[in-house]
């Protein structure tokens, strides 16, 4: 009578690919609007999404940037002040469902908190969206195994979940969502309530569950790190707007924004100016000295005036004659695979004269460091490729 009667003695089988859609749900969200009280900002202002059959889409940004309502929105759990929501479905309809009660939209949700009935078993959960939509036994049954095999948590079926660390519940939660073959795949920060070691073992493995599935999934975290690793296409979010959007790596290696530059990760910024622009070559003048980017001159750089941001393991020590920039290292930390270090720029003939508090200072991040460049105190060269050094409006 698995899974509600005796447990089924099992060897832990393999990971079992999900069954795939046979077209993954298209998601288009138009001019969605949340406001909570006349008068007051908006929780979500004017968003504009298209988001792909099958993708795993990531909604990244700081606590109160709108993501988690932007997501209830798809959900159900929140009625948009104005807006549309819409799934393209397998069979090529567009069904809106801005308004549609959850129950109706068909998604899979897995929250923060898991939210996992305590007094069932691990089956007697997943089970649940399946009962309720009068599933079949025998349909039932194979379903739910079906799911836990995908999840690699067959082996518990019959556990209650306190009796599950942490990472088991949340594998628990998702086989919930998955159970239901939803047409969208809803994740609330998953993975928040882990330790960081956990976090980061399961971050491939719902990847890989998302991806054999099918699903399309809207993800949302506030992990940069998380994003970055998992997502096909990142959206990000700063008070209620969309900022950019598009792969990881494009946001990273070009970010249209101071914010987003310092939200993806750190970064060093140079005051700028463009002294030569043409040939896929633009050539830029710094305090420290001149720089040569192979990105464009931003629309909206008034003047010419650019904020030049260098990712610190951008710069490569170089003998002194290949320096684009040159200084000291003032401070170094040295973490073994790694020495994070402190660099102020000596500034270039010519330059007005500072002070040694305003000289320009840069995070530089040495991979497999040897011991002499691993302390402080030495002086040092630095080169950039033109591909690293990004140009955001000042």
């Amino acid at each position: 009578m698995w899974p509600f009667g005796h447990p089924v003695v099992a060897p832990l089988l393999p990971p079992r690919r999900y069954p795939r859609p046979a077209v993954p749900t298209a998601i288009t969200i138009s001019k969605l609007v949340k406001q909570y009280a006349p008068g007051s900002a908006p929780a979500v202002d004017g968003v504009d999404l298209a988001i792909g059959p099958g993708d795993l889409f990531f909604l990244l940004g700081p606590s109160g940037c709108g993501k988690t309502t932007l997501l209830r929105m798809i959900a159900g759990f929140i009625e948009p002040t104005a807006g549309s929501i819409a799934f393209t479905l397998a069979d090529g309809r567009q069904r809106d469902v801005t308004f549609l009660p959850p129950n109706q939209r068909n998604t899979g949700m897995v929250f923060q908190s898991y939210a996992l009935w305590p007094h069932m078993t691990v089956a007697q959960n997943v089970a649940f969206g399946l009962e309720i939509r009068k599933v079949s036994k025998d349909e039932l049954d194979r379903r739910v195994l079906e799911a836990l095999r995908t999840v690699q948590m067959d082996h518990l079926a019959q556990r209650k979940p306190n009796a599950l660390s942490g990472g088991q519940q949340q594998r628990v939660a998702l086989a919930r969502a998955l159970v239901i073959r939803p047409d969208v795949l809803l994740l609330d920060e998953p993975l928040s309530n882990l330790d960081a070691k956990l976090r980061n073992e399961l971050r491939s493995e719902i990847r890989r569950i998302c991806k054999d599935s099918g699903i399309t999934t809207v993800y949302v975290t506030h992990d940069q790190k998380e994003a970055l690793s998992m997502a096909d296409q990142v959206a990000i979010m700063s008070a209620g707007r969309l900022v950019q959007l598009g792969p990881p790596a494009d946001l990273y290696r070009r970010p249209a924004s101071k914010f987003v530059a310092e939200f993806l990760g750190e970064t060093n910024f140079l005051p700028g100016q463009v002294i030569d622009s043409g040939h896929g070559r633009t050539k830029i003048r710094t305090a420290a000295g001149e720089l040569l980017s192979a990105h464009p001159v931003p629309a909206s750089a008034a003047g010419g005036s650019v904020l030049v941001s260098l990712r610190p393991e951008a710069l490569i020590p170089v003998p002194d004659g290949a320096a684009s920039l040159r200084g000291r290292v003032i401070e170094s930390q040295y973490l073994g695979e790694i020495a994070q270090q402190i660099v102020e720029l000596k500034p270039i003939a010519g330059a007005a004269p500072t002070s040694p508090a305003q000289s320009p200072r840069l995070k530089l991040s040495l991979l497999n460091p040897a011991p002499d460049m691993a302390t402080a105190g030495h002086d040092i060269a630095l080169a950039v490729r033109p591909e690293d050094v990004v140009l955001i409006p000042a």
